[in-house]
């Protein structure tokens, strides 16, 4: 099964202020990366770096960087004039902000089963792929 990543669960990866999802969200990453079946966007390799500079306790610059490519190892979904306009109607259709489509788009083009999130229903189901929430 493939697993498509949001920003938020690589930002709790390396948050120290959120021990609890941040010990979930390590694992995942670590897990999905030795098994190579993960995918992100490079939106969320955008949203990951300036999310990590604004925490409460922001990591450096240079950690930051590293990060972006560390997660870059999961082999990113590039962005292109047909996702970009795929997620305008998606939004529209489902009645999500463009950005949560973005992401949803990305997944679906990725063929990921399921994309980790807290920012959309869990347990909904998009064209097959299920939305799980894994700090629930």
């Amino acid at each position: 099964m493939t697993v498509f990543f949001d920003t938020n669960v690589l930002v709790y990866a390396v948050d120290v202020e959120e021990s609890d999802k941040s010990v979930v969200a390590r694992e995942l990453v670590e897990r999905h990366l030795v098994e190579g079946d993960g995918l992100i966007s490079v939106q969320v390799l955008r949203e990951f770096y300036a999310a990590s500079r604004k925490m409460k306790n922001p990591i450096p610059a240079e950690q930051a960087e590293e990060m972006v490519g560390y997660f870059s190892a999961f082999a990113p979904m590039p962005e292109d004039v047909w996702t970009v306009l795929g997620a305008v109607r998606r939004s529209r259709a489902l009645t999500l902000s463009f950005w949560d489509a973005l992401i949803v788009e990305s997944a679906l083009r990725g063929g990921a089963d399921r994309l980790l999130t807290e920012d959309l229903q869990n347990g909904q189901i998009i064209e097959g792929m299920r939305i799980e929430n894994p700090f629930l």
